[in-house]
């Protein structure tokens, strides 16, 4: 795990040597053991290149200095893990390649010079962001692993192309101005981040999951090598039960996961995903698993009881903290430096304490990210087949007449009846589900522009429904929280539901092994019953929700009110005053449940704020 840098560019118009040394700068937190540089040119002399990183050691600790270089000259910055380094080893060995290392980074290097670019991208599993440069051709390639667990952003200018990371490393480079850019403001107020490609710095873009991209001379060409199983027609299940079939799938994956020269632990939370990698790390461990936890005081909110509870039966060693409001004050300018972005959900600031308290006994962590977006784990999951069978026997007329006057009445998660209105007639609520402010809200902060919707793939509304999250909710809000919560501190995470193998099982489960009923995530409730206890099996869906609504009109009160409406606030840049203060006012008098919207426009403030951007 690591932090990249560097460009390319037709030679004499890239960047100062010096340049390169600020951008690992600035991302030196991703990796403290290690630093390295590469300065190249093409063999025809058209290009020049540079490379850098910043290395978190976790396999091969001794021979895994980047970037790396062949004796041909094709050299790698890589960021991020190679599952099947080993096996892909065993095969260019036979095919007569010579290792000097036992690094993952090396299979890169001769993968790509044995099958190309294409050839490599069909077989790697793992998580990866990485920069591979050919001096014979001339050509500098990056990629993306196929969820999006690693970063990699990159600006694109005349014939020069630059890429990092993380955004700030690329704002330090001469003559690039921090300008925020409009319509991907929109975006921000639909999801409360912003999907691949765009990035709320203007010219700043990030590489979609799935996605490779070749510079060569001065162009830049995109082609997408990975497309989630859910957005393909359902390939048949392998012979077998498919409880069995995918515990077994599950269990290889965590045990590649857990391979590494460093200690490994796991974040717990106690509900099923955390509790079901745990479980099989117990499997592989020669000791207790290393877990850890973080709660809040008020008990309707922590899930600490549970974690605690799940830790005892597994027989792990197990971390806690309590996480309060002050802590999120004090947090979140700093969890906004490192995002780049305005921190998308509260849960961002938990995760932020837990990865340090982590980073003192541990040096990797497994989760459960990725269970719900793979095995229908969300509540609109299950509700996908109501909302599509509803759709078919209320004529839409009706069904608006009824549900606007009523959503305005109910409590702000019931106001989502307001989308469902205007979903229908569309291939089932999909997309719309996952706004997070309604759409009278969200118009009210669109600077001028609309965000559109992406357009939703697969052949049943479930599917379709995993597909999207899978390629936006899950790569452009949770995992890039993730990177960046636990790099902050040099922690490395990994999630062995994404495993390519796997996710590739997953996404062959039919509708009824991942929702029936009012239950998701059936296959895998079923596949983990022998190793979990009933309480873990049996609870809903939860999440990691923090008491914010009560926090704003409590001990952050003051906090929200000289951020939102004080004479210091960079909103007004952006908004009429009115259009601010009127929801700030009703939630603070309890008239109405305003945390959602309240929370984007607090932590677009701080973003503001702390990363300066030209409005």
């Amino acid at each position: 795990m690591c932090g990249i840098a560097g460009w390319i560019a037709r030679r004499g118009e890239g960047f100062p040597a010096h340049a390169l040394d600020l951008m690992l700068a600035f991302v030196r937190h991703r990796g403290p053991d290690d630093a390295g540089e590469l300065a190249a040119g093409s063999a025809d002399g058209f290009a020049e290149v540079a490379l850098g990183h910043r290395r978190l050691s976790v396999i091969d600790l001794e021979g895994g200095h980047q970037p790396m270089v062949l004796p041909d000259g094709t050299a790698v910055t890589f960021n991020g893990e190679i599952y099947n380094h080993r096996e892909l080893r065993a095969e260019l060995q036979q095919a007569g390649a010579a290792f000097t290392t036992s690094s993952d980074t090396e299979v890169l290097l001769h993968s790509y010079r044995a099958w190309g670019a294409e050839g490599l991208l069909a077989r790697l599993n793992g998580m990866f962001a990485f920069a591979l440069w050919d001096p014979a051709a001339g050509r500098l390639l990056l990629a993306r692993d196929p969820f999006g667990q690693k970063p990699l952003f990159f600006l694109h200018r005349g014939g020069t192309l630059a890429f990092a990371s993380e955004i700030k490393a690329l704002l330090t480079l001469p003559g690039v101005e921090p300008r925020i850019d409009r319509r991907a403001l929109a975006h921000y107020f639909d999801w409360l981040f912003v999907p691949a490609p765009r990035t709320l710095f203007a010219r700043i873009k990030k590489l979609p999951p799935g996605t490779a991209a070749v510079w060569e001379r001065g162009s830049l060409h995109h082609w997408a090598f990975h497309t989630p199983p859910d957005a393909l027609p359902r390939q048949p299940l392998p012979d077998g039960d498919p409880p069995a079939l995918l515990r077994a799938a599950l269990e290889a994956a965590v045990a590649r996961h857990m391979v590494a020269d460093v200690p490994v632990g796991a974040f717990l939370s106690g509900g099923l995903d955390s509790s079901s990698v745990v479980a099989l790390m117990a499997r592989h461990s020669g000791r207790p698993v290393e877990t850890f936890s973080a709660g809040f005081a008020e008990p309707a909110y922590s899930e600490l009881p549970y974690a605690r509870s799940v830790a005892r039966h597994l027989g792990c060693r197990h971390h806690d903290l309590v996480f309060s409001e002050r802590e999120l004050i004090d947090l979140l300018p700093r969890a906004t430096w490192h995002r780049d972005a305005p921190v998308s959900e509260p849960a961002d600031l938990p995760l932020l304490l837990l990865s340090r308290l982590a980073r003192e006994s541990v040096t990797v962590v497994l989760s459960g990210e990725g269970a719900d977006e793979l095995m229908g784990g969300y509540p609109r999951d299950i509700a996908e087949p109501w909302v599509a069978a509803y759709q078919r026997l209320v004529p839409p007329p009706l069904h608006r007449a009824l549900a606007g006057p009523l959503a305005a009445a109910l409590p702000y998660g019931a106001r989502r009846l307001k989308i469902l209105a205007g979903a229908l007639g569309e291939a089932g609520f999909g997309p719309r589900a996952r706004l997070w402010l309604g759409e009278p809200e969200a118009a009210a902060l669109r600077p001028g522009a609309t965000a559109a919707l992406p357009e939703p793939r697969g052949d049943t509304a479930l599917r379709r429904m995993l597909a999207f999250e899978q390629t936006v909710w899950l790569p452009d809000n949770l995992l890039e929280r993730g990177d960046r919560m636990t790099m902050a501190h040099a922690l490395e995470g990994r999630m062995p539901f994404l495993d390519r193998e796997f996710a590739d099982l997953a996404g062959r489960l039919p509708d009824e092994w991942r929702v029936r009923g009012f239950t998701g995530k059936r296959a895998l409730r079923l596949a983990m019953a022998p190793l979990l206890p009933a309480e873990v099996l049996r609870r809903p869906k939860v999440g990691f929700r923090l008491p914010v609504h009560r926090w704003f009109r409590g001990g952050m009160r003051h906090y929200l009110t000289d951020h939102l409406d004080g004479p210091d606030s960079r909103l007004r840049a952006l908004f009429p005053a009115d259009v601010v203060r009127a929801p700030l006012d009703e939630h603070l008098r309890g008239r109405r449940n305003h945390e959602k919207l309240l929370w984007a426009l607090l932590t677009l403030e701080v973003f503001l704020r702390t990363c300066r951007p030209t409005v």
